[in-house]
């Protein structure tokens, strides 16, 4: 999960210089070409079969439509914000995946755990007012990333006792080119700034290959971690990719968060940490009443 937190901001770098002169729609499809070209030899190096069940056919399918779309938002928000704003906004993810998980699951929430959400949608909002005020609603993108992204989360916690995490990477990718690909061609020579292609360039080739080659790096170490490891153990480790991200922004670009944007940033994670540790108290407790239900009987 470290080794996600500082890989996955490297396809955040690549993604906002890719998308100085290439549309956002054709990012996004390159994110997914060239994470399956690199996917391919790993997958036959390792000998893995390519074949799923039909069962997974169709969570991959999904895992593959919210990735697609999360991926757009976010390229599409980096593309005029600082990464580091964009990605806090996104940080509003395990405040989603806890009412998620109340409403469609019924799982107990307490009102320490909500009042925290709360706290923590307020600080989203610190970041969110000033970038609304400098670059419009595309700041509402990593908005719509935070809960596309906490579906796929949850998609990829069900699939991953059952299915490769190096054979689940190479058919989303498989996926999202197919997804991606017919819009890009109908959208030639349409005029649709964010989907009409244009032929890269010189380095911005390499940028390209970046996003799919960070993406899929990064994302197969997320995999692994969530097969290895609860949910809860990871989850707190996730918030190292922000100094990673302003660090990268600032080196890069020139981007610094300014002092409000700072206060939302340590809110966000502050109320995000405070969700987790008491996620995982409540796990102790079910865990310590199955322990005596099961010793009664």
């Amino acid at each position: 999960m470290l080794a996600f937190c500082v890989l996955a901001p490297l396809l955040d770098v690549a993604a906002k210089l890719s998308a100085d002169t290439i549309p956002v729609g054709q990012v996004t499809l390159a994110r997914f070409f060239f994470q399956g070209l690199l996917m391919i030899p790993v997958a036959l190096v390792m000998g893995l079969s390519w074949r799923i069940g039909r069962g997974m056919a169709g969570m991959l399918f999904l895992r593959a439509v919210l990735l697609v779309l999360s991926t757009y938002c976010f390229i599409a928000g980096i593309a005029v914000m600082p990464i580091a704003d964009a990605l806090a906004i996104v940080f509003v993810e395990p405040f989603i995946l806890l009412f998620i998980g109340k409403i469609l699951f019924g799982d107990e929430v307490g009102p320490r755990r909500i009042a925290a959400s709360v706290v923590g949608f307020g600080g989203a909002m610190l970041v969110i007012q000033p970038a609304f005020a400098n670059f419009g609603l595309v700041v509402l993108y990593p908005l719509g990333t935070a809960f596309l992204f906490a579906a796929y989360m949850l998609v990829t916690r069900a699939m991953s006792k059952g299915i490769h995490p190096v054979t689940m990477q190479l058919h989303t990718s498989l996926a999202g080119v197919l997804l991606c690909a017919p819009v890009i061609a109908l959208a030639d020579g349409s005029g649709i700034a964010e989907l009409d292609p244009v032929m890269p360039q010189g380095i911005v080739w390499l940028w390209l290959f970046g996003v799919g080659f960070w993406a899929g790096v990064s994302h197969m170490c997320m995999t692994y971690a969530l097969k290895f490891a609860p949910a809860s153990t990871v989850a707190p480790l996730h918030y190292f990719e922000i100094p990673v991200a302003v660090i990268l922004g600032y080196l890069i670009f020139s981007d610094f968060p300014n002092p409000l944007t700072w206060v939302g940033i340590a809110i966000i994670v502050g109320s995000g940490l405070y969700v987790i540790w008491r996620e995982q108290v409540a796990a102790r407790k079910r865990r310590a009443t199955q322990s005596m239900t099961d010793a009664t009987f």
